[in-house]
């Protein structure tokens, strides 16, 4: 008997040894350190990682992190996202084996975020419901759909005549102070209670210039549906260059739920700005205006990633507005043509509407939408049909008659219909105008019902037409928003509502 027990406890103490060296977990492991060997203006070049891979995020003393860019025989370039002023050579770089990511999720609506993440809004700590990698592949074509219905951005000129549709990416262009973010923050307005989530992704502007637009917003109720994540004209390049990107997997994780999001680049000049100064900092060859070569792919791979997907992957959308500075004018500078050729439209912004008092001082004729004219809502199309026409005609017209040459009737008739149309165009900022409001001016343009009211008395007879469409019915209400548009019996009581508002503004005729 006890040899038998002496034998069960030398069995039972060998299982126990056998379980717990199957269960040991060595932690100790393998661990690459690089040192820095040169810090520059946001840049610092690393050696000693030979495993590091490209855009893999780097970590350096003082809680700062950088990314991999250029993987070179002997060192790394590195992108620097913070403060480096404290970064030395010989301070160690640790591995951290993921990519540059920012945290997405519902909670992050009506916060001020900076491209990493970080709140600075002072509303507490960010909560979030999960990380998307910063560089994310755009949908796949299979896994697309026809942009086919409307953005609405309140504004008429757009409207009416350069659609948007969600999904698509329509670049807004112009020289400095000609209205170009105004022009974005009336579209983010616009889309209260449209279910469409925003995205204001500020990227190097001045901090009271931001701080501007988020009142703006708050007045306005917009911060319940809006997300600005902000990288200032102090930051670093680094965070200038990133922060197009975070914004987009942030505006993703909504598309992937199957929502409709709203984009906003402000402005994409800067980004350029900000990777040529990297790229020149890390020695890559200089092309064109001394950007490198690959400026046209970093805008492309960005911008290819606002789409709208199929039905298959929730029917969700991304609508990009990047915005782009030209200087005198020039659209064919190299920035401008590249974005020209991305997007599936622009909407160009003259210095000279905008001395002229003409708001928002879109130049119709270089402006174009290739695809938003498929989404347009069938209602635009019977009251703009001849519209871009006509005001094409008056602009030459306009110039002609600078010169006191006389003109025939039909020439002084289209003339004045011309500045109807402009006067009708003209919209105060922070306004944006209901569809059926919109609709109603616009029909009653067509009709020629402004022609016998005074170009002075336009604005209060434009207002009276748009306070009288506010009590039509809701049968016409419906099909406005129809597929069909608006029926003839729809269409001849909107112009009787209109024909009726007019009436206080007509010219009167002096007598014979």
């Amino acid at each position: 008997m006890a040899a038998d027990n002496l034998q069960e406890m030398f069995d039972e103490a060998f299982d126990t040894m056998r379980r717990t060296r199957e269960a040991f977990q060595p932690k100790l492991a393998l661990q690459e350190t690089g040192i820095v060997t040169t810090v520059s203006n946001g840049i610092a070049r690393v050696s000693g990682l030979p495993g590091a891979g490209s855009e893999e995020l780097l970590q350096f003393p003082g809680d700062l992190y950088g990314i991999a860019f250029n993987i070179d025989e002997a060192d790394i370039g590195v992108v620097l996202l913070g403060e480096y002023w404290h970064l030395h050579t010989g301070d160690e770089v640790q591995r951290t084996g993921r990519v540059m990511d920012v945290p997405v999720g519902d909670a992050l609506i009506g916060r001020v975020i900076d491209p990493l993440g970080n709140p600075l809004d002072g509303k507490g700590r960010l909560a979030f419901s999960g990380r998307l990698p910063i560089e994310r592949s755009a949908p796949a074509i299979m896994d697309r759909a026809p942009v086919n219905v409307p953005l609405q951005t309140g504004l008429k000129v757009i409207d009416a005549l350069i659609p948007v549709g969600r999904g698509q990416r329509e670049l807004i262009l112009g020289d400095r102070q000609t209205g170009k973010t105004a022009i974005a923050i009336d579209t983010i307005l616009n889309q209260k209670e449209k279910d469409v989530i925003c995205i204001y992704c500020a990227i190097g502007q001045r901090a009271s210039t931001v701080a501007k637009v988020v009142a703006q917003l708050e007045e306005k109720g917009a911060m319940g549906y809006t997300i600005v994540v902000v990288s200032e004209g102090n930051d670093p390049p680094g965070h200038k260059y990133i922060a197009p990107y975070a914004a987009t997997s942030i505006g993703e994780y909504f598309m992937e739920a199957g929502r409709d999001v709203l984009i906003v680049y402000d402005d994409l000049t800067q980004h350029a700005r900000a990777y040529r100064e990297l790229s020149l900092l890390l020695r890559r060859p200089p092309g064109r205006e001394a950007f490198p070569g690959d400026i046209f792919y970093i805008h492309s791979r960005l911008l290819e990633r606002a789409t709208h997907l199929s039905e298959e992957k929730g029917g969700g959308s991304l609508t990009a507005l990047p915005i782009v500075e030209t200087e005198a004018q020039n659209i064919a500078a190299y920035i401008p043509t590249n974005l020209i050729s991305i997007t599936d439209g622009q909407a160009y912004l003259s210095p000279t509407l905008f001395e002229l008092g003409v708001l928002p001082a879109i130049d119709v004729g270089k402006s174009v939408s290739r695809v938003g004219g498929k989404a347009q809502l069938a209602v635009y199309r019977a009251a703009t049909s001849n519209l871009k026409l006509a005001y094409a005609q008056f602009e030459e017209l306009e110039t002609f008659a600078r010169f006191g040459t006389r003109l025939d009737e039909r020439s002084r008739q289209a003339l004045e219909h011309g500045r109807r149309i402009r006067a009708v165009l003209k919209q105060p900022e922070l306004e944006p105008v209901p569809v059926p409001e919109q609709i109603s001016v616009l029909l009653a343009l067509a009709k020629g019902l402004f022609e016998p009211t005074p170009l002075e008395k336009m604005k209060a007879a434009e207002q009276a037409v748009r306070d009288a469409a506010k009590n039509l019915s809701d049968e016409i209400l419906q099909e406005i928003f129809s597929s069909g548009g608006l029926s003839e019996t729809g269409h001849e009581a909107v112009l009787l509502l209109c024909e009726k508002a007019l009436a206080p503004f007509l010219l009167k005729k002096e007598p014979s």
